[in-house]
């Protein structure tokens, strides 16, 4: 009664019907078990959703492991799809992303064939794509090749993998395009088909007691006589056949053995529990059939995926894909039409800096450091000297300060994506604008302030009644920082610099044509970014200009107290017109590192070494030719003016210094008759105290009257 119910409710599959209905309880929808042998969709995988359906053949899931272990196989990381709007395909495709990103395989682009596929194939072509993934029919095949001729899409760059099952010469039949089949030929050559295996290549016989070759050679005769067509499923609708056998066998001889020794004489069997004896045999068959060995794994057949390639006008097999075991085999006869197999991608060849450059440059910037190190021990050590205290000593220390913070950068704009990972890049963007841009400032202002004073002093006729002290000075300095940190506090807020990767047009190498280089350019970017240094080099341009101007104003004056102001105009000259030319040249040589770090290195060491050598070598030879702390002409004012041990003392002192020079000139004329005058008139107007009479007194001659003469009587001697 068993057997009859459910051989009564099979059907074996035509066009319309192709699942084999293995066993259909009555009034128990849910225990329906369907075996199919065309059935290949990835969406009937879900054994949740379908616990009772099962398949012969192999799926297209499969087929998708195959051709991901075949990226592997090469390591091609970047593919594109190109595939055809049908639903069938549309859920290979699903599934075949989801395979992919598993993997790690990056889907460059996803094309849908439109009605012009030259369209689609060109934005593959532009995305650089060269390997390639087709699932299309034969009539679209014929039309992507011909794009892909006409595109010089083919060759050793590109290679093409596409579903099997093409029948024969299907580029002659299936030719709807305007391409002549040789041409076709040419842009097929190579590609590689991926598709389960029809018929089993071992030549053993299976539960049929027939060899593949034998039942192949029944099968095609039988279809002679009766003027039918070949399917490439009969395989597995035959060995389909031989599966119901086995389980439906499995379950009569499980309802016969339980009734032999049931201890009672009359029992039934559910439909539940004949249902749950059919799972279990389908789960527990294992056979081999004429399309291979016939097992299941969570419904799905386990078998070989076949692997072809057209090579001069026929697909050979290259080799096989074990489900099962999950192994690629593959044989000696793959060929590659370039030397080695494509490339993925064009090489990828960074624009980075130069190692040897870098290290000359560094060093040559480390010698700049030891330079502003030298000055500023140089400095501390002399201090309390005359010639430094003259020198706004607050201001030297920003200078130094600020021509270090700038050797640091070109340290800095050095790394590139070679030398540090991406992470650190991103960190040091904002890092190094903001020493650079505070380094610049700092020197520069410091010199913009000495320049100021001078320039204050020659506007100020009246000067004897103005004092011009350092606290002035450093809030000039401090203003210009402050603007700066403003500025560029507010670009990192509003748009920060980060890490931008720029791709150029690709070059094909000497080697041969199938080696393409794509060159890339890391560097610092933000959207907005040609705004914000308009910004910072306008406001920047704008203290280089009122610099110079202060300069050229004061370029005649010439003050005793401030000699170093010579100097700082020099200075100032010099880092403007450095400035400008490094500017000017970093932007022209933009997508040039190399180059680009050259001239930002030799502006900013040139500004820096000549600032340190204007600023602190005079005082140096100073220093060496009078190593007195004290001023050798201090002995013109007397007792008049004392020089303070702090650098105020030196801008306080300047309301003397004008009149203190016309003195001089006067002086002069008489200096070689002080001796004579010192002897005859000095002690009788007291002209001289005991300490500047010093200076030109005679041994043999007492000056006990200066010594207890009145400081409110001292005079400075002049109109003698």
């Amino acid at each position: 009664t068993l057997y009859c119910d459910i051989h009564a409710n099979n059907t074996i599959g035509s066009t319309s019907n192709t699942d084999l209905v293995l066993f259909k309880p009555n009034n128990i929808a849910h225990s329906i078990f369907q075996l199919s042998f065309t059935a290949t969709t990835p969406v009937l995988d879900d054994e949740k959703k379908y616990p009772n359906f099962f398949r012969m053949v192999t799926s297209d899931n499969t087929v998708n492991q195959a051709v991901v272990k075949i990226l592997q196989n090469y390591k091609w990381r970047r593919v594109g799809t190109l595939t055809q709007d049908v639903q069938r395909i549309s859920e290979i495709r699903r599934d075949l992303t989801k395979q992919l990103s598993k993997a790690d395989v990056m889907v460059a682009v996803t094309e849908s064939l439109s009605t012009d596929p030259c369209i689609n194939v060109k934005k593959l072509k532009d995305m650089d794509v060269t390997i390639i993934i087709g699932l299309f029919d034969e009539n679209s095949a014929s039309k992507v090749f011909c794009c892909a001729y006409s595109l010089n899409m083919f060759g050793g760059r590109y290679q093409w993998i596409l579903p099997g099952g093409y029948q024969g010469s299907w580029w002659e039949e299936a030719n709807s395009s305007n391409c002549a089949s040789n041409n076709l030929l040419t842009a097929m050559e190579g590609y590689i088909t991926v598709d389960f295996t029809h018929l089993s290549n071992r030549q053993i016989k299976g539960i049929s007691g027939r060899t593949p070759e034998e039942y192949d050679e029944t099968y095609n005769r039988e279809l002679l006589q009766r003027g039918l067509v070949a399917s490439k499923f009969h395989g597995f609708a035959y060995d389909g056949v031989w599966v119901m056998v086995k389980a439906l066998t499995r379950v009569i001889e499980s309802v016969r053995h339980r009734e032999r020794y049931d201890i009672h004489r009359n029992f039934t069997v559910s439909s539940k529990e004949i249902g749950q004896m059919v799972l279990d045999s389908m789960k527990e068959i294992c056979f081999e059939g004429v399309t291979g060995q016939v097992m299941f794994r969570n419904g799905e057949r386990m078998g070989t995926i076949k692997l072809s390639q057209f090579q001069e006008g026929r697909e050979v097999k290259i080799g096989q894909y074990n489900a099962e075991a999950e192994e690629l085999e593959l044989n000696h006869l793959i060929k590659f039409q370039g030397m080695q197999p494509p490339k993925d991608r064009a090489h990828s060849q960074r624009w980075d800096v130069s190692v040897p450059l870098y290290i000359i440059l560094l060093s040559t910037t480390g010698l700049a450091m030891l330079m502003a190190l030298f000055f500023l021990f140089f400095h501390i050590k002399h201090h309390n000297h005359w010639v430094m205290k003259k020198s706004s000593p607050s201001m030297n220390y920003l200078i130094i300060l600020g021509t270090m913070l700038a050797c640091t950068s070109v340290f800095l704009y050095g790394l590139d994506g070679s030398l540090v990972t991406d992470k650190v890049f991103v960190t040091l963007c904002p890092i190094r604008t903001y020493i650079l841009s505070v380094g610049y400032t700092t020197t520069f202002g410091a010199l913009f302030a000495k320049t100021w004073r001078v320039w204050t002093i020659v506007k100020n006729k009246e000067i004897i009644e103005k004092i011009i002290k350092d606290d002035q000075l450093w809030i000039i300095v401090g203003g210009m920082l402050l603007i700066d940190l403003c500025l560029l506090t507010c670009w990192q807020m509003v748009d920060p610099l980060r890490r931008t990767v720029e791709e150029f047009s690709q070059e094909t190498a000497p080697g041969g044509e199938d080696v393409n280089t794509r060159h890339f350019l890391e560097h610092c970017e933000s959207t907005n970014l040609t705004k914000w240094l308009a910004i910072v080099y306008g406001y920047k341009g704008l203290l280089m200009f009122l610099g110079c101007f202060l300069a050229l104003r004061t370029r005649h004056a010439h003050i005793h107290l401030l000699d170093d102001s010579k100097y700082t105009r020099l200075s100032m000259y010099h880092v403007t017109v450095m400035s400008i030319i490094g500017a000017s040249g970093c932007f022209l040589t933009q997508y040039n590192p190399n180059v680009q770090l050259f001239i930002m290195a030799l502006v900013v060491i040139s500004c820096c070494t000549c600032t340190l050598c204007l600023v602190f070598l005079p005082k140096l030879v100073k220093i060496r030719d009078n190593p007195n702390q004290v001023d050798p002409t201090s002995w013109l004012q007397c007792d008049l003016h004392k020089e303070d041990s702090e650098t105020s003392s030196s801008s306080s002192s300047l309301n003397q210094g004008r009149s203190l020079e016309s003195l001089q000139t006067e002086n002069q004329q008489t200096l070689t008759f002080l001796p004579i005058l010192h002897h005859a008139y000095m002690p009788a107007i007291g002209g001289m105290s005991a300490s500047c009479s010093s200076l030109l007194k005679s041994p043999d001659v007492p000056s006990a009257q200066q010594r207890h003469m009145p400081p409110s009587h001292r005079v400075m001697v002049t109109g003698l």
